[in-house]
């Protein structure tokens, strides 16, 4: 860890800034409660659609919230969703691709035939559908992203797993009497886990992203609770008497995005020995 941070501070200034945007945002959703200036969703009738100011940073909304305080709980909510469900799409896929692939034959038929079936939905589609079955709260939200995301985790973990187990070392396992699951777990998934860590890295920003896009068509996290993609709806409807609602959120989202495939980018270039030297 210590190397790839000092090859980034060395060599990749752009990998840095996204580190250390990364680490900021990480922070922001963690201390909300304590530097968000204002009640997120405490209305103020008197103050409605202030231009940005030195007391509203980015201004106010329709109903006098701030959207500087607005945003930064809306972090919490963002950086929540994108974490907890890449880590339910890495589990499931990782699950289903490696044993479906090491045990071969009919398990890894039905498995991969139910991934194409999954990977003929576009995401947000599929996690439309789980959301309306369901239900839209913060927990089933995450649900719904991680199983959309988890074909693409099982397709990356079945290939390398077909490749792995082919290997010496997993016949020497075999020999040695090691069942399927001991060789699994002890020398299948650590030799795949690199690639699957790198993917999860990229698949944080799509998890935000489509986060955001159910909150914009209203299928997210409900009212009262800020989200990025709500505040860009309720900025839509003031576009031209207010265009910094929409804007700034906007522009939260793009930076998170950017951050994380960045950082993907450089983790898998390092871990890649035949790109680890442009880093």
């Amino acid at each position: 860890m210590m190397m790839f941070l000092r090859r980034m501070v060395l060599k990749n200034k752009l990998a840095l800034g996204s580190l250390i945007t990364v680490f900021l945002l990480i922070i922001v959703a963690v201390m909300a409660p304590w530097i968000a200036l204002y009640d997120a969703n405490q209305p103020d009738m008197s103050n409605t659609l202030s231009t940005p100011s030195w007391a509203h940073p980015m201004g106010t909304d329709r109903l006098g919230r701030d959207i500087l305080s607005r945003i930064i709980w809306g972090a919490r909510i963002s950086l929540q969703v994108g974490i907890v469900a890449v880590g339910i799409a890495f589990f499931l896929g990782t699950i289903i691709g490696m044993f479906g692939a090491y045990w071969g034959k009919w398990s890894d038929e039905v498995s991969m035939r139910m991934v194409d079936i999954m990977l003929s939905f576009p995401m947000i589609l599929l996690a439309i559908c789980l959301i309306a079955f369901l239900g839209s709260t913060l927990q089933n939200v995450m649900i719904a992203i991680g199983i959309s995301l988890s074909p693409r985790f099982a397709r990356i973990a079945r290939g390398l797993t077909l490749a792995v187990k082919e290997q010496a070392y997993i016949e020497a396992a075999r020999a040695m009497g090691a069942g399927s699951m001991k060789i699994c777990f002890s020398h299948v998934l650590p030799n795949i886990l690199a690639p699957l860590l790198v993917t999860a890295t990229l698949y944080v920003s799509t998890a935000i992203l489509i986060e955001s896009s159910l909150s914009y068509l209203g299928l997210g996290v409900q009212p009262p609770d800020p989200t990025w993609g709500s505040i860009i709806n309720e900025g839509r409807e003031v576009l031209r008497l207010a265009p910094w609602i929409s804007t700034f959120a906007g522009a939260v989202i793009m930076v998170t995005i950017l951050s994380f495939n960045i950082l993907g980018d450089t983790l898998r270039d390092y871990l890649d020995p035949r790109l680890r030297r442009q880093i």
